[in-house]
């Protein structure tokens, strides 16, 4: 992917979950939100079986995963949920 990243919005659901995650936790987030905006893409598809489905996507790295909405015409990544197994 070329140009700018992504601007990355987050829920008020997936911001509390941000907010109670430790230190070392919501830097792994941050990590694959970085990874996502510049290319969104890049990740799985949430639901493979969805055919519409191809613009709900899930970054994931050990035991965290970050569940986001692609808006390609706005240049949007729009995180949904936060999961960690923790």
């Amino acid at each position: 992917m070329s140009g700018q990243p992504y601007a990355v919005r987050i829920s008020s659901m997936a911001a509390k979950v941000l907010a109670a995650l430790p230190e070392h936790a919501e830097d792994t987030v941050w990590d694959l939100l970085d990874a996502a905006a510049g290319d969104p893409r890049g990740f799985g598809q949430w639901d493979p079986a969805d055919p519409e489905g191809g613009d709900v996507r899930i970054a994931s790295a050990g035991r965290m995963s970050v569940i986001y909405f692609t808006n390609r015409p706005l240049r949007h990544l729009s995180v949904v949920d936060i999961v960690w197994l923790g």
